[in-house]
């Protein structure tokens, strides 16, 4: 019972996942395809998760701690390009 549950909410992040995908193609402005990234990196995370209750393992939680953590950077990395029109400032003294 439980593993058709788990299959069933595999599938719907899965058509979640595309619909957020056709977001990032249509998207009206660059925020929204951001915010549709960052979307996407959470259902990513969600089925990973879901994932490993499948198949009964924890080996699926290193590629979670390191999918959260590259979503969160692209994410800060898009919002201080969307701001400042760079995301690594240097400053030069001449």
């Amino acid at each position: 019972m439980i593993q058709t549950i788990l299959i069933i909410s595999l599938i719907l992040f899965g058509i979640s996942i595309a619909i957020t995908f056709t977001r990032i193609i249509i998207g009206p402005s660059f925020p929204d395809r951001v915010l549709a990234l960052d979307v996407i990196g959470v259902n990513l995370i969600s089925a990973m998760a879901i994932l490993a209750l499948i198949y009964d393992t924890t080996t699926f939680f290193d590629v979670i701690l390191v999918l959260g953590i590259l979503a969160f950077i692209s994410t800060i990395a898009y919002s201080r390009f969307l701001e400042r029109g760079v995301i690594i400032e240097r400053k030069r003294d001449l």
